[in-house]
């Protein structure tokens, strides 16, 4: 009987009988796979491209990593995907730029998570599709226009002028963003929210905010008529 591989991990099964002198070899390669799944630290750069991660069969493979750190500033909308049919856990750290573009995690055939700029994320693949288990939200200071994604806690400097944040594109029910006033100078230099072809509190307008210290959260609503709305204003 030979040798197989297993499902997630592609570590290789020993048969009875098999790999006489290379056991050994083959149970300490193991091992290192699953110090790697359980603990294993890796970095990628998206400036240039989409990452396709990899799983060899019995071998330490770059998709095996535990916690995986996303770096490099996007110069178009970008992937990092895993295959199908895997099922494993990673822990997602989001240090890109993302320069007004998106980036999505997914599997090679799902529609995968949307991950926010500077957070960080508990993921897993159910093998057809990545699950967004946690997310960590974190502050983030602006001083110029740019469209966030869903997640975001903006710290809006306008201190130098005025400028527009813009929401996120086709927003999902429960998607949230949040906002402050870092230099406390919204009432002399206000902060536009673009609403990114969704109404904001039941109107079809940018909502501009032009108070002194003010922080609001927006809530899409998951209603194309009330679309944003506020959980803190």
């Amino acid at each position: 009987m030979a040798n197989s591989t297993s499902a997630n991990l592609k570590l290789t099964v020993q048969a009875t009988g098999e790999n006489s002198g290379t056991w050994g070899q083959i149970t300490n390669t193991n091992l290192l796979i699953l110090e790697q799944a359980i603990g294993g630290f890796t970095t990628f750069n998206l400036t240039n491209a989409n990452r396709s991660l990899t799983f060899t069969n019995g071998a330490l493979s770059n998709g095996k990593n535990d916690v995986i750190k996303l770096t490099g500033t996007l110069a178009a909308n970008r992937t990092v995907s895993i295959p199908d049919s895997i099922e494993k856990v990673y822990h997602v750290q989001n240090a890109c730029n993302h320069a007004n573009y998106t980036l999505t995690f997914k599997t090679a055939g799902g529609t995968g998570v949307l991950l926010c700029e500077g957070n960080n994320y508990v993921l897993y693949s159910d093998g057809t599709n990545i699950v967004k288990l946690s997310e960590q939200r974190n502050w983030r200071a602006i001083t110029a226009a740019e469209t966030v994604q869903a997640g975001a806690k903006i710290l809006a400097n306008t201190s130098g002028g005025a400028f527009t944040i813009t929401l996120p594109a086709s927003p999902s029910a429960g998607d949230e963003v949040s906002f402050i006033d870092q230099g406390y100078d919204f009432n002399s230099n206000a902060l536009t929210i673009g609403r990114n072809s969704s109404n904001i509190a039941n109107a079809a307008s940018d909502l501009v905010v032009n108070t002194q210290g003010a922080g609001l959260e927006l809530v899409y609503s998951g209603d194309a008529t009330t679309g944003w709305t506020y959980t803190e204003k």
